[in-house]
């Protein structure tokens, strides 16, 4: 924390003074391996689907019909979705590493 404040601290004053006020929340956090941290934070399904139309939206100025736009916002979905089956990199060291920290929520789901 002292390093990130020392770097970034005058930059962005008020993110760092939230850091700092919530310490303990945000250092457990780093508590996680990197692939486990890695998977925490890209994995808000909600945020990667607007992300997704906004990518297929922000192209087009003007849609012309209510009906056009719902078209594409469905076929986005559909793109969207199929990435959610795929397997995460690193997946069986992420996997044990879980096992052994929350051995009681996962052994009754493998």
């Amino acid at each position: 924390l002292e390093a990130v404040k020392e770097k970034w601290g005058k930059k962005y004053p008020y993110a760092v003074s939230n850091w700092e006020n919530n310490w303990e929340d945000v250092s457990s956090f780093f508590q996680f391996s990197g692939d486990i941290r890695r998977i925490m934070y890209t994995t808000n399904i909600i945020e990667g689907l607007n992300r997704q139309y906004r990518k297929v939206t922000k192209t087009k100025s003007v849609f012309p019909s209510d009906s056009a736009l719902e078209k594409i916002l469905y076929l986005a979905s559909g793109n969207v979705t199929k990435k959610w089956t795929q397997r995460y990199r690193n997946w069986d060291q992420v996997l044990s590493q879980l096992i052994l920290l929350y051995p009681e929520r996962l052994t009754p789901y493998l």
